[in-house]
């Protein structure tokens, strides 16, 4: 396997609300649910790239449509922190959410909202490579518009990679010659027509047949729930994949955990049939062992502070979500730029006024409290990061911050696409594209980055050092006492020149 397993689809955000029902409403005959706690997870195709993410050894590409808003951001972070890297295409409207309510286990309401349909950007030029080189691709189509984009039909239908297709009954067809399509029942009768009558495996038989020939796909694998799956190719008979036994269980995801798990097989190099037979027994025990909520990562908590009063109307994901989407509304260029900006300095003035001069807003991406001290020690910051954000919020070139919790902005940047990413310094490798750690995620939506001279001399280390330096003079400080000796910045990109902490 040389190429990573590429899935393309629409992602949805995914609330799992717990509680407990004691009582009915006082107005109306229904159930009162008081939540206990709460979930985030990526849906749709960010749930199956989630599951693939899982697997040993793959490396995991999500090519997908994300909205300028909270909840784009929060997918954002969810699957980056699951390994999965996004490529983003731009998302006319609201990011659709799905929010279940439960109790005991069981589902007593799903709420959507969001998803208000429009035709999602066009791909970059780097993911359009993407699907040329890909082992695998796994299209996972939830009806909104990402499976019909041309230029990825196009990069579809040529690549040479085996390509899956999950459908949706309001999706598009398979661009021809896919080697599987994985609908369940209600999607193949569907999708094929399939008329009334007959036993469950012979209707199913019928219209993987009907949809292969229509499609011109090479298999068609109808998933059967707790029976398992029909597989239909070339030959007359159909291969019946029998489940193992299993407990009842939460079947939300099922679907997506065989899609990937097929791709992550054929990507491996196995035959249709094993693949089939490999993702049957993975969505089996993926059921068995308690669903979606067992088989994900701990949620992370969301991006972004509560803060209030004047500054605070500029900090947050909702700000920056308002900024960025007037910006592009208008043909705008969107202009980013992050750090820790502890103690801020004249330094960091002048990195912020020129990174505003390249467009018409600036977007800081701050690192949180707990991000600054794993990067410089458990004494580090000197100010709290809702300090940190109010001082910028308040400059007039910062149009909003925020704040992330990571070691660097990825999951930030994702989500904000920026058209030009600004950093201070000479990190310069000799002629050239910057040498940033950021440049290769900018690529993926045409994005490219900047770097903007610093002021010499003003220095974070050094004014920390100048304060205890005064403070061991006069007899000590409190400043003097809680802020570290050094300043450690982590590793330098290869073969750069560290950059004077002016532009941190």
């Amino acid at each position: 396997m040389t190429g990573p397993v590429v899935v393309v689809g629409d992602t949805l955000l995914d609330r799992d609300v717990e509680g407990a029902v004691n009582r009915l409403c006082p107005d109306s005959p229904v159930p009162v649910l008081d939540e206990t706690s709460n979930a985030d997870r990526p849906g749709g195709a960010g749930l199956a790239a989630t599951f693939a993410a899982a697997a040993p050894d793959i490396e995991v590409v999500l090519v997908t449509a994300l909205a300028d808003d909270a909840g784009g951001a929060r997918l954002s972070s969810l699957l980056t922190a699951a390994g999965v890297q996004v490529y983003a295409l731009g998302l006319p409207g609201a990011t659709p959410e799905k929010i279940r309510l439960r109790a005991r286990g069981r589902v007593l309401l799903r709420h959507d909202r969001g998803g208000v349909a429009g035709e999602p950007g066009a791909p970059s030029e780097a993911v359009l490579r993407l699907l040329a080189k890909a082992s695998a691709v796994l299209v996972s189509d939830y009806g909104r518009g990402v499976a019909r984009q041309p230029s990825l039909r196009a990069a579809l239908a040529a690549t040479r990679a085996p390509v899956v297709w999950d459908p949706h009954p309001r999706g598009p067809a398979a661009v021809p010659g896919v080697h599987l399509v994985t609908p369940n029942e209600s999607e193949v009768r569907e999708l094929a027509s399939v008329p009334p009558g007959g036993t469950r495996l012979a209707a199913a038989s019928r219209g993987a047949q009907g949809l292969r020939r229509r499609w011109r796909a090479g298999a068609v694998a109808v998933t059967l729930g707790a029976d398992g799956a029909v597989l239909c190719h070339a030959g007359s008979t159909p291969l019946v994949v029998a489940a193992p036994a299993t407990a009842d269980g939460d079947t939300c995801g099922a679907g997506d955990r065989f899609a990937a798990e097929a791709s992550v097989a054929l990507a491996r190099g196995a035959l249709v049939s094993e693949a089939v037979q490999e993702a049957v027994a993975e969505a089996s025990a993926y059921v068995a062992g308690g669903g979606v909520a067992t088989a994900l990562p701990p949620p992370i908590r969301p991006p972004g502070p509560a803060v209030s009063g004047v500054a605070g109307e500029r900090i947050g994901v909702a700000a920056a979500s308002a900024v960025v989407s007037e910006i592009r509304a208008g043909g705008g260029t969107v202009v980013a730029t992050g750090g820790c900006f502890d103690l801020l300095h004249a330094g960091h003035v002048a990195t912020l006024q020129a990174a505003r001069q390249l467009g018409d807003c600036l977007v800081v991406c701050l690192n949180s409290d707990a991000s600054v001290s794993a990067l410089k020690g458990p004494d580090r910051p000197v100010l709290s990061e809702e300090d940190r954000a109010r001082l910028l919020a308040a400059l007039s070139c910062v149009d909003a911050v925020v704040i992330f919790d990571e070691s660097t902005p990825l999951a930030a940047l994702t989500w904000l696409r920026p058209d030009v990413w600004v950093k201070g310094g000479d990190y310069t490798t000799g002629g050239g594209e910057p040498a940033l750690p950021e440049a290769d995620l900018l690529r993926r939506w045409g994005g490219h980055t900047v770097v903007v001279p610093y002021l010499d001399g003003r220095s974070t280390t050094a004014m920390i050092a100048a304060a205890r330096e005064r403070g061991a003079r006069y007899g000590g400080s409190r400043l003097a006492d809680t802020v570290p000796a050094t300043n450690t910045l982590g590793s330098a990109p290869a073969g750069s020149r560290r950059p004077a902490e002016g532009t941190r």
